[in-house]
């Protein structure tokens, strides 16, 4: 099996519209959601003419991974793309399957290679980053690029809506009065590539994908079975894959979207894997919202910057941690001094993914 690596990595959000600048404002403490503002939010990035919004986020990232070498695959994992068109009125004279995207991405990057689509509900790129490490492993592919992007519609703010799983005021990831999540425009593009691979087009690691793990639950169409019996498979996966034992995991990047059910679903899964060991967890969906699809892609990207930069962002939000919550999760930047982060994501219809993203060997 071949070591896998994260070489490139770009996100838009609406904190920024690109890693960077998400990062800046994320250690602050932001949230595009603060201060009485709507639990939905665009990213205000404009489209070109006659293109529709998910390309015009997706543009943004696959300009800044580019170039990629001709033979990398292509994975799409944006979920809603096609709404748009629906609610336009216009879905008749485009592409129904997120197929459209994909394609649009290949001809963006120039690639040669084949790929396909991915749509596992809201741990879609998370799946995407699983399958393109599994197929890089195995030699099947040199490199692969991972890309979705899902923005704000009128189908999505209904849906959660039913569902009461919007928030009427902040989102607020683990705290003890959190009642419901945000909604984000956002996109990611990350290239994967083997050693071999990276050496050749002079790309260089920026963090391992030491192991990967996909489970599912088969609780509800859209309720997480609450003892994060899917979860806590997935995560003994990607361990076991990357010969680490939960007590050498050093930083959780959760799910974390605020609402009842999903939060207290990851806490019984923290608790079943690690007990009462206090590591520090944190979620971004209280200052960008849930961006869907993208959001695995989106978090493994912040992770790999957190390993870099040695710091863990605050969970903006956070005010009086839930119990199970207390000493893990802080809305303070926390130093860290550790090589490794476990990130996660779990998604309707049952479906939980987690990675295990490492620092390098060039930095050990």
């Amino acid at each position: 099996m071949r070591e896998v690596f994260i070489v490139k990595h770009a996100v838009a959000t609406v904190l920024g519209d690109s890693l960077q600048r998400t990062w800046t404002r994320l250690l602050a403490g932001q949230s595009a959601f603060g201060g009485g503002a709507p639990a939905v939010r665009s990213a205000g990035l404009a489209p070109a003419r006659g293109e529709n919004r998910v390309c015009a986020v997706a543009r943004k990232v696959l300009e800044a991974v580019a170039p990629v070498p001709a033979e990398a695959g292509l994975i799409w994992t944006g979920i809603k793309g096609n709404a748009e068109f629906i609610e336009a009125g216009q879905a008749a004279d485009m592409p129904w399957l997120a197929e459209h995207y994909r394609q649009w991405a290949v001809t963006m990057l120039g690639t040669g290679r084949g790929g396909f689509e991915i749509n596992a509900a809201c741990a879609s790129s998370t799946v995407g980053i699983a399958i393109a490490s599994q197929k890089i492993a195995r030699g099947e592919y040199g490199c692969a690029v991972v890309c979705g992007g899902d923005v704000v519609t009128d189908f999505v703010v209904r849906g959660f809506s039913v569902l009461k799983a919007l928030t009427p005021a902040r989102c607020r990831p683990f705290d003890v009065a959190r009642n419901g999540m945000c909604i984000g425009d956002g996109a990611v593009a990350l290239l994967l590539a083997d050693a071999r691979t990276a050496r050749a087009h002079r790309l260089q690691p920026l963090a391992k994908v030491a192991g990967w793990g996909i489970a599912n639950d088969a609780n509800h169409i859209t309720g997480p079975s609450p003892d994060g019996a899917g979860l806590v498979r997935a995560i003994a996966a990607a361990l076991e894959m990357a010969g680490v034992r939960p007590d050498e995991v050093q930083a959780f990047c959760a799910h974390g979207t605020g609402t009842a059910y999903n939060d207290g679903m990851e806490l019984a899964a923290i608790q079943a894997v690690f007990g009462a060991r206090c590591l520090p967890v944190f979620s971004i969906k209280g200052a960008i919202g849930h961006t869907l699809g993208a959001a695995g892609g989106i978090e493994a990207a912040v992770c790999v910057h957190a390993l870099a930069e040695r710091r863990i962002p605050p969970t903006a939000g956070l005010e009086i941690p839930e119990p199970r919550a207390a000493g893990r999760v802080s809305q303070r930047v926390q130093d860290f001094g550790g090589r490794n982060i476990l990130t996660a994501n779990s998604g309707f219809g049952g479906i939980n993914a987690a990675l295990l993203l490492c620092v390098p060997p060039d930095r050990s």
